[in-house]
């Protein structure tokens, strides 16, 4: 018991990090995988979490190497000056937005899923009351919902987990097997988005104060804890539905699994992507408000507008969303953040408790993996109109 409770700390972070990594984006994953071929899906999600592991853990060497807390604007600043403080906090607001818009659409689905045979409406107007529901609760600062995120991603986990249990006799060998060369590149940003967790690492440094050397180890556990999960539920619904995997992994499933247990997935993965709309769009009015000395309403109508506008201009594919912003703005930040490594390697103001090896190499290796996937995916964005 003493081991346990001198671990909790280490627990609590590993935990905040993968509560993190795993949300929207999980649901996207089979989809990309589906089309592109497993074998080939799983390549990207070995090689995407080495990647993400690295730029975890250099973000984690800032942080450490930092005195003051900052978040990702803040480092950029002090170590990269004004001007990188201003590109840091375009690409944050791309993400931010990115997110709020995919978690609409995904939303709406949910709804659709759980209410529609009881009211019926067409797409849009399920996604316009999640959005209205979720501005709600902006609006009014439901500042709970983000302690309880944590608890609502372990129960998220677990009903995927059910579901996994559920259809692990229907899981069919064949569905892993074939390969869609034309859909190579589907699952490169999809993946990055659903990786993604660094805005966890300065929180992380602060449940570990006074433990820092821990913190290299929560964060590949939490990352890899991650990629596991992701793992299994990919395995699970690609092996169950094949070819006729949807968009939001769900509805792929109904003639295999039923609708009960359907709708019981659809809840919780409705309410963990509810949560996370919250928690982001509190982030964004806050930005506005208190960075930008915005007014409240001004703030908010700012949040709000932007990724429903979006959505009534015809951005309305979840896939593309979460590939777009994994891809090019989730790249920016992969190369703004080891700009900031290099540059802190130099110049940071305490000695961190764990270096990573290689770093001019690192940094220089992941700023050209980033930037060759922001090309080859505008690339192929322009070429898909």
């Amino acid at each position: 018991m003493p081991k346990i409770l001198k671990n909790y700390r280490f627990f609590c972070a590993v935990a905040v990090l993968a509560g993190t990594i795993i949300g929207a984006g999980t649901f996207g994953l089979p989809f990309v995988m589906a089309q592109a071929g497993f074998g080939l899906g799983l390549f990207y999600l070995i090689i995407l979490t080495g990647v993400v592991i690295l730029i975890h853990l250099s973000y984690g060497e800032v942080v450490l190497r930092t005195e003051q807390p900052h978040r990702l604007v803040g480092y950029a600043e002090k170590y990269l000056g004004r001007g990188a403080k201003i590109f840091a906090t375009v690409v944050a607001l791309f993400e931010y937005y990115g997110s709020l818009l995919a978690y609409i659409i995904l939303g709406g689905e949910f709804l659709r899923i759980i209410l529609n045979r009881f009211f019926g409406g067409s797409e849009t107007v399920w996604v316009l009351v999640f959005f209205a529901l979720g501005m709600l609760a902006v609006f009014f600062g439901l500042k709970f919902i983000s302690g309880s995120e944590l608890i609502m991603t372990l129960i998220f986990i677990g009903t995927m987990a059910l579901l996994v249990i559920k259809g692990w006799p229907l899981i069919n060998a064949g569905n892993f097997s074939g390969f869609n060369g034309s859909n190579w590149l589907l699952p490169y940003g999809v993946m990055l988005f659903a990786l993604a967790g660094s805005v966890a690492v300065p929180e992380m440094r602060q449940i570990l104060r006074g433990q820092e050397k821990k913190l290299k180890m929560a964060i590949f556990s939490g990352t890899v804890i991650s990629a596991v999960f992701y793992l299994i539920f990919v395995w699970a619904v690609v092996g169950i539905s094949g070819a006729n995997t949807s968009e939001e992994a769900i509805l792929g499933l109904v003639p295999h699994l039923g609708v009960w247990v359907i709708q019981v997935g659809a809840i919780f993965g409705l309410l963990a992507v509810y949560t996370s709309f919250i928690v982001v769009g509190h982030s964004l009015k806050n930005i506005y408000r208190d960075d930008y000395h915005l007014s409240e309403w001004l703030a908010f109508f700012l949040t709000c507008v932007i990724p429903l506008a979006a959505y009534l201009a015809g951005i309305k594919s979840f896939i593309f969303v979460i590939g777009f912003v994994g891809a090019i703005m989730s790249g920016l930040d992969g190369i703004l953040t080891m700009a900031i490594y290099l540059k802190a390697k130099k110049n940071g103001d305490r000695r961190p408790e764990y270096i990573l090896s290689g770093a001019k190499s690192l940094g220089l290796f992941l700023i050209f993996i980033f930037t060759l996937g922001i090309v080859v995916n505008l690339f192929s964005f322009l070429s898909s109109k």
